[in-house]
């Protein structure tokens, strides 16, 4: 580091930070915009900045009800892999892996992206089954994934418990050695200042009410600040979606559920992966501070609740010290809850809507984080094209009626 970088820093510190410049601006709202963006996490972001960045499309605006990356993008466990079963998702997902090997580079932001590995353990011969399946599959569509023997597993995680007296017995796993995770924070940054220095206008604490249609098209919004014209609107209001959907006049197939999770005290380096379970049903990972992320799956009850209970964390600890006793001493810290949106066969819908130049990306599940570049990419796609891409084709609304469906319950059972 020169001495002027550490002087600044020095300077900036005894400031309070108040002379740093901000890292993407807070304009006033415009009459009317060419596209607007309903939600400003990582995936809406991401949109406006590819809409801006591949498609030179940059009288943008996303509009936040809060704050960036208030929602699910700052409530989520991290983790990144595209290990899915089916062709569609495998696509997406990789296309989205591969966008976040460059993004720190791309964004000149970084996002803290590790990749140290995905290990999807099996219990019982039918897990053992399936993960060969998945993996064969994977292997087919040109993905990373392999088949690990217990003592394979040993060697990465040395403090997981693999006796074979175990309750539940670990008989193997499958691993995708470039999984992951990031920090979900600095992907929201990134992309806010990317956007940003693009000319997408980010407008905080503006909350979409209504959105206002004639003729079957879309025009605007209505907002906590007042209409505002659009061409195009894309929603990606993760858990809110069936919310917005309705104000536009359609009803989604999706639920929306409460997704806990909660992080432990911060210990020294000790747990270099990341591993699943879903038949012991909890995946853990440890930061870069330290502190072990945890998480399971979804609560059963539909809810709009962002908060945790104790009954679900009882659960997710009781798996937890079940595959790692080492871990049976840490101190929680903190516990929240995400909302998910899920359809019926666990996949998105990155779609066109049956009101024009009205564009939804929702129904992601737990699937969410990983999927953020990805995702962006291929729904600024959509909106500059009033067309999907290819990748996200499949990912329509029209497959519930004609049941072409993609079912990756298997893929995502554990959630993330």
């Amino acid at each position: 580091m020169s001495k002027y970088s550490i002087f600044s820093l020095i300077r900036n510190a005894f400031s309070y930070h108040e002379n740093w410049p901000l890292a993407w601006r807070s304009p006033e709202p415009k009459a009317e915009y060419d596209v607007i963006i309903v939600g400003g996490g990582g995936h809406g972001l991401a949109t406006a900045y590819y809409l801006a960045r591949e498609h030179g499309i940059r009288n943008v605006a996303v509009l936040e009800k809060g704050w960036i990356g208030g929602g699910n993008t700052g409530r989520n466990t991290t983790i990144i892999r595209s290990n899915y079963l089916w062709d569609e998702s495998a696509g997406l997902y990789e296309h989205s892996l591969k966008l976040y090997e460059g993004l720190s580079q791309e964004l000149n932001f970084n996002i803290m992206f590790s990749q140290r590995g995905v290990l999807n353990l099996a219990h019982n011969l039918h897990d053992m089954r399936e993960l060969s399946r998945r993996v064969n599959a994977n292997r087919l569509n040109g993905l990373d994934s392999e088949i690990l023997t217990p003592a394979q597993i040993k060697e990465i995680v040395p403090i997981l418990n693999t006796s074979p007296d175990a309750r539940y017995p670990v008989l193997g796993a499958s691993l995708q050695p470039r999984g992951g995770t990031a920090r979900h924070d600095a992907v929201a940054w990134g992309y806010a200042r990317g956007a940003d220095e693009c000319g997408v206008d980010i407008i905080q604490n503006c909350e979409v009410t209504g959105i206002r249609r004639s003729h079957g098209k879309v025009e605007g919004v209505e907002t906590t600040r007042g209409y505002i014209g659009a061409k195009k609107v894309g929603v990606a209001v993760a858990g809110h979606c069936s919310v917005l959907a309705e104000m536009a006049g359609f009803r989604l197939p999706i639920e929306s559920h409460p997704l806990q999770a909660l992080v432990s005290e911060p210990i020294k380096p000790i747990h270099h992966s990341v591993v699943m379970s879903n038949a012991v049903h909890v995946y853990v990972s440890q930061s870069d501070k330290g502190d072990l992320v945890i998480g399971a799956g979804i609560d059963a009850y539909n809810s709009y609740s962002q908060r945790g209970s104790l009954a679900v964390v009882e659960g997710q600890m009781g798996a937890l010290v079940e595959l790692f006793p080492i871990f049976s001493r840490l101190r929680m810290m903190r516990q929240w809850g995400g909302i998910v949106d899920v359809s019926p066969d666990a996949s998105p819908i990155v779609a066109k809507t049956p009101v024009e130049n009205l564009y939804f990306n929702c129904g992601w599940g737990t699937g969410g984080f990983k999927a953020t570049p990805g995702s962006g990419w291929v729904f600024a796609h959509t909106i500059a094209h009033d067309d999907p891409h290819p990748l996200n084709a499949s990912f329509t609304l029209e497959r519930f009626n004609t049941g072409f469906l993609i079912d990756e319950h298997g893929a995502a059972a554990v959630a993330h």
